[in-house]
């Protein structure tokens, strides 16, 4: 598949997915691999515990580690549910699908040691963030960030803004990210600044961040003004979508024909495969509506039990791609 880059002579076409970034040796607690996240917990991190309840402290070597749960607002701070995997001496994990957790959200978790004793992250971590608990007694949680993009270096689409070598420091922030002004930090390149990224279908809007100074992206014509006068780069982000009809073989041309092409008659003729015929495209998040034109006769999905009148009232076949 080509991969598809943004520069000045370009426009963004993205796919899939959801965030957790790590920048430095700092950040603590968990890491995304594909699809997944991964819980860490690493004793090496704690020097200390928490009683649960009585707010006790105990010297983590003096703790007989039985086992190691992750509790979270995810899962109403359970102390329970989620039991890690002993990896090594030190290290406990638990991969959970990016699918069990909601779109665009920040949540916070700590882990329990057998059960009762939190282990609590120390302030110097880069996602450790203050809390405070019933008591009134002060704690720090993990931050798990969850967006509808995230930066991957085998991402399916880049992002590259020319020029700006001197920069100290430049940051990709957008609607993907709820316009985060740290953690995309684009990475130095020969003429200048790059970020690859996944992310889910839909329209976002976005800028650069250089060296604290807002700017839109000015190799992107699409743009909107914004609340401050100034304009924000705007993307469409696709995904690839493809359409099987089944049998027909003795079909000598049949079209996918619907509201992603104007209904064109001759455009996205399908190719045709041992158990019969294909096409591939490029479609936005939402609704389309199709059909097939099997030598001239408009025909419906026939395995697709989803089905809509359009304005003109007539029945089509419905796609969605969602966000």
């Amino acid at each position: 598949m080509k991969k598809l880059i943004v520069h000045s002579i370009s426009v963004i076409l993205l796919i899939l997915s959801s965030y957790a970034y790590a920048q430095d040796k700092k950040m603590k607690g968990y890491r995304i691999e594909g699809n997944e996240v991964v819980f860490v917990f690493d004793k090496r991190d704690y020097t200390e515990v928490t009683r649960d309840r009585r707010r006790e402290k105990r010297d983590f070597d003096d703790l007989d580690i039985e086992n190691v749960v992750v509790s979270g607002e995810f899962n109403n701070w359970s102390r329970d549910k989620w039991r890690m995997v002993k990896i090594d001496e030190n290290r406990y994990e638990l991969r959970k699908s990016l699918h069990d957790f909601n779109d665009d959200f920040s949540w916070e978790f700590k882990f329990i040691i057998n059960n009762q004793f939190w282990a609590e992250p120390s302030g110097n971590m880069n996602n450790a963030v203050p809390a405070t608990s019933e008591s009134g007694h002060p704690l720090y949680v993990y931050n798990l960030k969850m967006f509808a993009a995230y930066p991957d270096k085998d991402g399916n689409a880049t992002f590259r803004l020319s020029g700006h070598e001197d920069a100290r420091k430049v940051v990709l922030s957008g609607s993907f990210n709820k316009w985060d002004e740290k953690f995309f930090a684009m990475d130095k390149v020969e003429g200048g600044w790059e970020l690859k990224l996944q992310i889910k279908p839909g329209t976002y809007e976005y800028k650069f961040i250089v060296d604290g100074e807002w700017m839109e992206d000015q190799a992107n014509p699409q743009k909107v003004r914004n609340q401050y006068g100034s304009y924000n780069s705007v993307i469409d982000i696709k995904k690839e979508v493809t359409f099987h009809l089944q049998g027909y073989a003795d079909a000598e041309k049949i079209i996918l024909s619907g509201s992603f092409n104007n209904w064109s008659e001759d455009e996205c003729r399908m190719e045709r495969t041992d158990d019969g015929w294909k096409y591939t495209i490029w479609l936005s998040a939402g609704k389309h509506h199709y059909k097939f034109i099997v030598d001239d006769q408009w025909i419906l999905d026939p395995v697709n039990p989803v089905k809509e009148y359009d304005k003109d009232h007539n029945v089509n076949s419905v796609c969605m791609v969602r966000k």
